[in-house]
């Protein structure tokens, strides 16, 4: 391995260090909902988060309120002493990208059928910390 490669490589491991991930695979929702609560979000300190998605009336928030405490979890799994409150989490990266599609058909009139495209999604959310005393 060369040495720029190598230097990249060892930049991308302390990176990864400070982020935590959780991944929600073929969630029932389309995409487009999805992201109207996920931008709501982006950003923002994980404390603040849980309490906008606790509160939101969208049936997205839910699954999103439990994917981040997933992240959480995988936070507290790295970081056993500290307390959430000091390490200064937010959520660094979340986005949705489009699963598969369910193709149906629903009859109309006239003997003909209209294609009915039940979406769902894949979200990824990353959260980082802020490393202010660094």
């Amino acid at each position: 391995m060369g040495v720029r490669k190598k230097l990249r490589a060892n930049q991308l491991k302390e990176a990864r260090k400070s982020t935590y991930v959780a991944k929600l695979n073929g969630c029932p929702t389309s995409p487009r909902k999805m992201r109207l609560v996920a931008d709501l979000i982006r950003g923002v300190e994980v404390e603040k988060a849980l309490q906008i998605l606790k509160f939101n009336p969208k049936e997205a928030s839910i699954n999103l309120e439990k994917l981040m405490l997933s992240a959480i979890a995988n936070w507290q799994a790295k970081n056993e002493e500290e307390s959430i409150e000091d390490a200064g989490l937010f959520v660094k990266e979340i986005y949705v990208d489009s699963a598969s599609m369910l193709k149906r058909l629903r009859t109309a009139p006239q003997g003909r059928a209209h294609r009915i495209r039940k979406r769902s999604n894949h979200v990824t959310m990353v959260l980082g910390t802020n490393n202010l005393s660094n």
